[in-house]
């Protein structure tokens, strides 16, 4: 039985308004679109040519195949598809190069009806070949932008499809970008059949990634989930994560060790840097800045956090981007091991005794976007606000978890400060009194915090917080969720 589809209502009907399009004008129109592996490029792909019903063709390019291997598999593909309306058109020999193989596909393209054409892995075609860029743009611009076909590039190396469109490559101004992100918390909690806390911990747990939820059991709690998983070493939960690793990092290199730095909680440039060192001393700042830099602008696998205020602020936190790849780094790697040795219950124990600050550190990025999406609807008390970050000075006392501001790295005014506690105790007076200190001392942030403090805290609270106690916002799960639902 297929697995459901669920979500991407958005993104389906963007590409249905480019079909629309190219039904329209009888021309083409290319769209590349970029995300992280398991994330459902491919899935989205298939449900949307499923759903339009037109003709079309669906190529998945081999990493590691040679040019002619590539394009004899492209030609079959072809003849098999759906898209020649009659299989005796496509040459029984395949050519020997990409340019001959676009014409012949260019040749049993419907003339007067829309058609569909799927390239995906497409990083990996321009691996095998240097030529095929070219070859691609040289098709297009003579044999394909004339007809009626909607032509979609796919691919998960996310550096090697922004260059694929870049100003100085061959197909720059050809193609609409479509970055692909995992599904939402409210999409989430739809997928599984949870409540708002329980879809908030599936989706930090799964990273949004279908490839993981397909495998989870409807209506189960994540730590339901996980424990169930530990007895299973070949589990998605531990596969997925460890398939993206293996696909960005494959040799234990520098990067890597700079990144399972961060994965295990190191959060500056100096602690990265001694933990990535050697038996000869830290990173060098030499080294490790271009590291950090290649991980966080062109993988993408990390992301670079600075303290948000009315004045330029140090230090600098980096955290692993994903939070799958995030929970997999800091626990369930090693949960792995214990299960691969037949210690599930060991494997399960290690990730409890982690769950609890893991969770309050991942969830806050998550919070902070949900209140950006909110102040974007109308949602919130401060209409201006533009960004929600943190603030923290050198010492890391205190640390501001929410700073609501006109805009970032350097703001003009702020709007808010607030604190996330998603734990199992409520927040209470004390965590009150916390903030009120902590928030009268970030820079461009008036002494009287009246009505200019908010509130995100999994167990709600206890004590008076209205306008009078300086909250003027107060947020659970649910008002959490609801941001993306909205």
């Amino acid at each position: 039985m297929p697995t459901p589809f669920v979500g991407r209502q958005t993104e389906l009907a963007l590409l249905r308004k480019r079909l629309d399009r190219v039904t329209t004008d009888g021309a083409g129109v290319a769209v590349a679109i970029r995300g992280r592996r398991q994330v459902g490029k491919s899935r989205l792909v298939q449900e949307f040519c499923d759903q339009v019903g037109r003709p079309y063709v669906f190529f998945t390019a081999t990493k590691g195949a040679s040019p002619l291997e590539g394009i004899a598999d492209f030609m079959a593909e072809l003849r098999e598809s759906s898209l020649p309306t009659d299989p005796e058109l496509v040459p029984k020999s395949a050519p020997t190069n990409w340019p001959d193989t676009l014409r012949a596909l260019a040749a049993v393209l419907p003339a007067d009806s829309p058609s569909i054409v799927v390239i995906d892995e497409l990083p990996w075609l321009a691996e095998q070949d240097p030529v095929f860029d070219g070859a691609l743009q040289t098709a297009w611009d003579r044999l394909l932008a004339n007809r009626p076909v909607l032509l979609l590039l796919l691919g998960s190396d996310l550096h090697m499809m922004e260059r694929f469109t870049a100003y100085d490559r061959p197909f720059y101004g050809r193609a609409d970008s479509l970055v692909l992100g995992p599904l939402n918390p409210a999409e989430t909690g739809d997928a599984l059949g949870l409540e708002a806390a329980d879809a908030m911990d599936a989706h930090l747990v799964s990273g949004g990634l279908p490839g993981i939820l397909r495998a989870w059991p409807h209506g189960t709690p994540a730590l339901d989930f996980i424990e169930a998983e530990c007895a299973d070493p070949a589990s998605p939960l531990f596969g997925v994560p460890e398939a993206a690793l293996l696909a960005e990092f494959p040799a234990p290199d520098q990067s890597r060790r700079v990144l399972e730095a961060v994965g295990s909680g190191d959060r500056t440039h100096a602690n990265i840097g001694a933990t990535a060192g050697s038996q000869s001393g830290a990173l060098p700042s030499g080294i490790l800045s271009p590291l950090l830099r290649r991980l966080t602008e062109e993988k993408r696998v990390l992301a670079c956090d600075t303290p948000l205020s009315t004045s330029p602020g140090k230090p600098a936190l980096y955290r692993v981007a994903d939070s799958n790849l995030r929970l997999y780094l800091a626990a369930m790697r090693s949960a792995q091991e214990l299960s691969r040795r037949g210690r599930p219950e060991a494997a399960y124990r290690l990730v409890q005794r982690r769950w609890a600050a893991w969770r309050g550190r991942a969830v806050e990025p998550l919070i902070r976007e949900a209140l950006e999406l909110a102040a974007a609807a109308g949602g919130l008390p401060w209409p201006d606000t533009e960004v929600v970050g943190g603030w923290w000075n050198r010492q890391f006392s205190p640390e501001i978890d929410l700073i609501g501001a006109d805009r970032a790295p350097v703001a003009s005014r702020l709007f808010f400060a607030g604190s996330v506690k998603w734990l199992a105790s409520p927040f209470d007076q004390h965590d009150l009194a916390a903030l009120r200190r902590g928030a009268a001392q970030v820079p461009g942030f008036a002494s009287d915090v009246a009505g200019r403090l908010a509130v995100v805290s999994l167990s709600g609270t206890v004590g008076p917080m209205g306008r009078d106690d300086a909250v003027e916002l107060v947020w659970g799960a649910g008002d959490v969720v609801s941001a993306w639902q909205s």
